[in-house]
């Protein structure tokens, strides 16, 4: 129900023609508003849909067993880079855009420490596309082990500045709707790193070692 917004105290003695009456919304605030609350649902639809497609295309090397090698590397592309990162990338999107309150009053340091956690993901992320070239894109059965860039430090980089990035977003725009999409990301990012795991070890050889060998998102120093 939409409030009309607050009235004013007759006065008995003014006139009725200097007698304030109630102020009118704009047309169609409400139906903005109402707009903006619907956001969050559709939000938490698609992030939950493109985070269930991404987690099924980390079984590229189960796909290709069963209907063979390019079929296998085409669903990968598709639950991935066509039903999973563009779906809840329009998640996170209408979860910025939904109307929910302020976990904090955002402050010049925590936005450009968002920024600045947002740009240091992209970063790492680039390099590590860089890096794996085409295996990012379409993976397939015969893929390789990528040992150089930010895989020497790292064996998930992307996943490592992907963490970056939504703790970054949460700095610069921090409502429980954005909060909430970047902790189901975080949960996401956890489980999506378990899943493609499993499916390395037995589609590329010494990826065991390798796991063995280098550590998940953070480099050692020594």
């Amino acid at each position: 129900m939409c409030v009309r917004g607050r009235f004013r105290k007759r006065n008995p003695s003014l006139p009725a023609h200097r007698t304030g009456g109630a102020r009118k919304d704009i047309p169609g605030s409400c139906q903005i508003g109402k707009l903006l609350e619907n956001f969050l649902l559709l939000a938490l639809f698609l992030l939950l849909l493109g985070f269930a497609c991404n987690l099924a295309s980390a079984f590229t090397g189960a796909y290709s067993k069963k209907w063979g090698e390019r079929a296998g590397s085409i669903l990968t592309i598709l639950l991935r880079d066509v039903f999973g990162i563009p779906v809840w990338g329009a998640g996170f999107a209408l979860a910025a855009l939904a109307a929910s309150p302020a976990l904090f009053r955002p402050a010049l340091v925590t936005t450009i420490l968002g920024w600045i956690l947002i740009a240091a993901g992209a970063v790492i992320i680039a390099a590590a596309l860089a890096a794996i070239r085409m295996l990012a894109a379409a993976p397939t059965a015969r893929d390789s082990l990528a040992e150089t860039g930010p895989y020497a430090w790292v064996r998930h980089p992307i996943h490592s500045g992907t963490i970056l990035e939504f703790l970054g977003l949460v700095l610069i725009r921090p409502t429980g709707a954005v909060a909430l999409a970047c902790a189901l990301g975080l949960a996401w990012v956890f489980l999506q790193t378990r899943f493609e795991e499993a499916d390395l070890v037995r589609r590329i050889p010494g990826y065991g070692e390798y796991r063995e060998r280098v550590p998940r998102y953070l480099p050692r120093f020594r």
